[in-house]
């Protein structure tokens, strides 16, 4: 998606619709309102999903990873890192993975996210998948760079502005005609 967060929250504002949330999920909202007339509200997640607040959870292989209690920081790293191994980092199949079991009521185990991040690692080393669709960037400089490898960053950056601009003048096209 070429637009940045802050232009998908005021664009929501403008449809009323609720800002809040991921890049993605403030995309999804929009195109399900352009798409059926329909505003989606926030996705709660469900008490068993969620920490208590103030409560220390510990860090153990059997333990919940509820929502609240877990963070990206380096306490976090470690222990995965002594569950799966030196190979390990955050990566975004991972948040995406925990988020929907936490919507869907169903708070893993550090253990099963371990394992589910293994078994992804170990795949992907095989396949590689492509970038999220909101890497927009991301995924511009790959091909830019897969195209012309000597290329400047301000080159790539003034290319990116372009190709931004054009995209966000059909993104808005296709809201009209939706309209």
């Amino acid at each position: 998606m070429f637009f940045y967060v802050q232009e998908l929250k005021e664009l929501a504002v403008k449809l009323t619709l609720v800002d809040k949330g991921s890049k993605k999920a403030i995309i999804l909202r929009i195109c399900h309102f352009f798409l059926t007339g329909e505003k989606l509200a926030m996705p709660k997640f469900p008490k068993e999903s969620c920490a208590e607040r103030g409560k220390v959870y510990p860090l153990k292989e059997g333990e919940l990873m509820l929502k609240g209690s877990y963070k990206n920081d380096l306490k976090n790293r470690v222990f995965f890192k002594s569950l799966i191994g030196s190979h390990f980092h955050f990566t975004a199949f991972g948040i995406d993975w925990l988020k929907e079991r936490w919507i869907d009521g169903k708070p893993p185990t550090y253990s099963e996210f371990a394992n589910m991040w293994e078994e992804k690692f170990r795949k992907r080393k095989k396949l590689p998948v492509a970038s999220k669709e909101e890497w927009a960037y991301i995924n511009f400089v790959s091909e830019f760079l897969s195209y012309s490898p000597e290329v400047s960053k301000s080159s790539i950056y003034n290319a990116w502005k372009i190709e931004r601009e054009k995209q966000k003048a059909k993104a808005y096209q296709i809201m009209e005609l939706l309209q």
